[in-house]
């Protein structure tokens, strides 16, 4: 009987023991679950941006119409910054910056448009040893269509 009366509390103990490794470890796969559903978003509106950029020349050129469509897919975020690169490239050389004409394009020249959605990841709670604030990017580039 001594022996079962020593044991009663010993659930308790080892459960208020365990209890706090289990909270931050829920919120560690939460703020996780976040960081990947930003990165998704960012490349997400990189690509939205690229698809609107790349319908003709004209549409290349057009950096606000840009920034709209990658923020409007990704959910209006005012703080990510998008930025819009024109690139060429001789078949067969890398693409290189330069600037995309609105008529057709000289022989053997491709054009590109390359589009980056970036901001920052906030997380909900501060954590030691970890930062609050950390960067997120996503990046797509496409060949620009009807040239």
């Amino acid at each position: 009987m001594s022996l079962t009366r020593c044991e009663r509390g010993t659930s308790l103990v080892e459960f208020a023991i365990v209890l706090p490794i289990m909270i931050f470890m829920f919120l560690g796969f939460v703020e996780l679950g976040r960081y990947g559903y930003y990165a998704i978003l960012a490349a997400n509106a990189a690509r939205a941006g690229v698809q609107y950029a790349v319908q003709s020349p004209g549409t290349a050129l057009d950096t606000a119409g840009v920034t709209n469509a990658a923020r409007a897919d990704g959910e209006n975020l005012s703080s990510w910054i998008v930025t819009t690169k024109q690139l060429c490239s001789v078949k067969g050389a890398a693409p290189t910056q330069c600037t995309i004409g609105t008529g057709s394009p000289p022989a053997n020249t491709i054009y590109y448009v390359q589009v980056q959605v970036s901001g920052t990841y906030r997380s909900l709670l501060s954590y030691p040893g970890i930062p609050t604030n950390v960067p997120i990017s996503g990046s797509a580039m496409m060949r620009v269509a009807f040239q």
